[in-house]
């Protein structure tokens, strides 16, 4: 579709999931993409880690697309950059932190000197196409989240990108009350927002208030303490530093995205009273008491600086004594992956400290009253919730409506919505999906690669390999390999028995190789299934004389 006089929203991530944001705003034959991240793959992804959205519906649009406005540096909101700006050939637009971090991904890809990256400062106003930005400082788990105050010829949109309320939010200086206040004096026609915590009864809580909780439980520490957060948090940094020194404890960073973030922090003016830190080596060199070590690692990745410490493949160690603080939200599908971790470093004797135990968190995304006060600032004519799986955005209407919003709107990934002129509606549909990052390869999430690697990974894998006369008759011995059968202690008993199976199927005289290859596929299946009940694939080699 190409907008016409209207003001149309697409979101092709972000809506129906929580993670891979994406959003479209069009008008006057022109769309803006507000946002470009990914997600992470879980077990039925198998070999894969970074799952990017599918932007074909805008690539097939590409002379329409003016730009690209970033909120803030999360991966699930710029993460996809470094695999699709170049093919989208836009300019980017962010605040500087945001850019510190865009530029770094780009340079690991190569790519930095194709991708033009337009810095704006907070509050700065600009120009995209049709469409006016401003960005509007907003409290968030990482310096430079921005809501996005965007004017139309045919409406004024507040989006507000990832956000929470906090009086004290030790980095940064968001928007105070009265700005908001004004943003909805001047009028907002449509609130696009955050969904996350629609759930939460309570306030998110100030960042500043997790300093005491902190500095409590490494007081209360006996040895070593590892306090793991997310890099992008500097403030959640700012404070672990300040307790390091409060305790006088030497302070060790451990994490490569926790160098990459303290770089682009220092760059940008934040962190200046950061202390200095010791190696891994020199930590380990310490008593245990004088240690506080600062590790990505927090959501269970097996590769991150606290999986190697759990599997002692990282200069750092940890044992009896030490302990490891969770300054983190136990993101939804990384249950598993964190409860490995836990149970690895329980074994070794390690306390272990949550939100659970101790205020050594605070989320980065609004409850209910934080959501209630922003529309009493903002006042919005329409709210569509995004950010979000469906129970989050279904909720999310109910109680902006239950909070005096006149009109709601729910969507999903795909939805092509009017939002003005007129009543909100949706008007059509974009293809929308998943691909999948494999190596340096992107793939279809759901494409022929991955199905075939699913049904490997449940059933295993048979290859086969025959040679036949002219005549059509089996010329030695089939050769058969397995993987993954759990036949364990019968695998030569079940080949003897696969290889019978072989030599019985090419029996009867001469037939067109396919059939031969579709005969023996059949009968090898019919054997694997009677022994293990499964259905591998079956992979067939004919050589004919």
């Amino acid at each position: 579709m190409t907008p016409a006089k209207e003001l149309l929203f697409v979101a092709l991530g972000g809506s129906g999931e929580i993670g891979m944001n994406v959003n479209l705003y069009g008008a006057d034959g022109k769309w803006v993409m507000v946002d470009c991240g990914i997600t992470f793959a879980d077990a039925g992804y198998p070999g894969i880690d970074v799952i990017l959205p599918d932007l074909s519906f805008i690539e097939d649009r590409r002379e329409s697309l003016v730009g690209v406005v970033l909120t803030h540096g999360h991966e699930d909101h710029i993460g996809a950059l470094p695999y699709l700006a170049e093919d989208l050939g836009m300019p980017l637009y962010a605040t500087p932190f945001t850019a510190g971090l865009i530029r770094g991904k780009l340079e690991e890809e190569g790519i930095a000197n194709r991708v033009k990256i337009r810095m704006i400062q907070p509050d700065q106003q600009f120009d995209v196409g049709p469409f006016g930005f401003r960005f509007v400082p907003l409290s968030h788990s990482i310096p430079e989240a921005n809501g996005l105050l965007i004017d139309s010829p045919y409406g004024r949109v507040f989006h507000t990108g990832d956000w929470k309320l906090d009086s004290d939010p030790v980095i940064g200086t968001p928007a105070t009350p009265e700005q908001l206040q004004a943003i909805g004096d001047e009028g907002v026609d449509v609130m696009v927002c955050d969904s996350t915590n629609v759930f939460n009864d309570t306030a998110s809580g100030s960042e500043a208030s997790v300093f005491e909780g902190m500095l409590g439980a490494v007081n209360a520490a006996r040895g070593r303490v590892v306090v793991t957060s997310f890099a992008s948090n500097v403030a959640r940094l700012s404070t672990i530093a300040k307790v390091a020194v409060e305790t006088g404890r030497s302070l060790c960073v451990a994490g490569r995205s926790l160098d990459r973030i303290l770089k682009v922090a220092r760059q940008c003016g934040y962190l200046k009273d950061f202390p200095n830190t010791v190696s891994p080596e020199e930590a380990m060199r310490l008593p245990p008491k004088q240690v506080l070590v600062v590790a990505t690692g927090g959501q269970g990745e097996p590769r991150a600086a606290l999986g190697r410490i759990a599997d002692g493949s990282h200069p750092l160690a940890l044992g009896e004594g030490d302990s490891v603080i969770f300054s983190s939200r136990q993101i939804p599908g990384n249950e598993v992956a964190i409860g490995r971790i836990q149970n690895i470093l329980a074994g070794k004797g390690v306390a272990m400290i949550t939100e659970r135990q101790a205020h050594v968190h605070v989320s980065g995304h609004p409850g209910r009253p934080e959501l209630a006060q922003m529309y009493k600032w903002i006042r919005p004519k329409l709210l569509v919730p995004v950010h979000g799986e469906a129970r989050h955005l279904m909720e999310h209407a109910r109680f902006g409506r239950a909070e005096g919003v006149p009109d709601t709107l729910t969507q999903m990934n795909g939805d092509i919505v009017r939002l003005t002129p007129g009543s909100a509606k949706k008007v059509g549909k974009a293809p929308v999906g998943r691909l999948v990052l494999d190596g340096d390869v992107i793939l279809p999430a759901d494409g022929t690669t991955i199905n075939e690697r699913r049904k490997i990974a449940i059933n295993g894998q048979i290859s086969v390999a025959i040679a036949l006369g002219r005549n059509g008759t089996l010329m030695g011995s089939p050769q058969v390999r397995i993987q993954g059968i759990p036949v364990e202690e019968d695998r030569a008993p079940f080949i003897e028995d696969t290889v019978a199976a072989v030599a019985a199927a090419v029996k009867g005289g001469k037939r067109q190789a396919d059939r031969v290859r579709e005969d023996v596929r059949l009968a090898v299946r019919k054997i694997a299934t009677r022994w293990t009940g499964k259905k591998p694939i079956v992979d067939v080699l004919l050589i004919q004389a």
